[in-house]
């Protein structure tokens, strides 16, 4: 009876620990945000270009959008925490407005991580554009459009909204924030975020 007693004790004990384990590697947003397409999962991911955090992070995460799942909304949201954090922000919505996101993504990265130039004022940024093939009167045009300014105001008032302090950080559909802190390495926040859109995508399923 009581080696019965214990086994249950156990079990009980070792379940709660995985439910416990499991809750402490995320933290569920309150109240939860509205996402942009109800019939999406969102993922965002909150970053700045300046982070070596974010540098090593974002090959884990181009390998995860190879196989990102069809009902996946995925969302880059540069993080704005100050004058520095809000001109590589402009840097990335002038990119965007410009089409070329994709071609200078990841050497924006490189440019601020490996070759050590800071990107610091507009010329910078113009001289950068043009080693990508930017016209410098292209660049000044949707740098200083109203179209960025606007994605700029937005961007500084979205880590607030999500409780974010620190980057690289992932939200999932507006309900679960994801740091390297929580899930216990940035590999592991690959893969609580795979467990919470399953959970999500089951969810909406039902």
């Amino acid at each position: 009876m009581f080696k019965k007693a214990v086994f249950v004790f156990l079990l009980v004990f070792g379940v709660m620990g995985l439910s416990q384990a499991e809750s402490t590697s995320y933290e569920q947003l309150s109240p939860p945000q509205p996402t942009q397409n109800p019939d999406k999962v969102e993922v965002i991911e909150f970053f700045w270009y300046g982070c070596p955090h974010c540098y090593h992070f974002e090959p884990m995460l181009e390998a995860w959008l190879k196989n990102k799942p069809e009902n996946v909304d995925f969302i880059r949201q540069p993080a704005v925490f100050s004058k520095l954090w809000a001109l590589h922000a402009k840097a990335y919505y002038t990119a965007e407005a410009l089409g070329v996101l994709d071609k200078v993504h990841a050497d924006f990265f490189d440019t601020i991580q490996n070759k050590r130039q800071k990107l610091v004022d507009k010329d910078e940024l113009a001289e950068f554009f043009a080693q990508h093939g930017v016209d410098k009167a292209d660049f000044e045009a949707a740098y200083d459009s109203f179209l960025v300014d606007a994605k700029l105001r937005q961007a500084r008032a979205m880590a607030p909204r999500y409780g974010v302090s620190g980057v690289p950080t992932i939200i999932v559909n507006g309900k679960y924030k994801i740091t390297a802190r929580l899930a216990g390495s940035q590999e592991n926040m690959i893969k609580v975020m795979n467990d919470l859109i399953k959970r999500e995508s089951k969810s909406a399923a039902d």
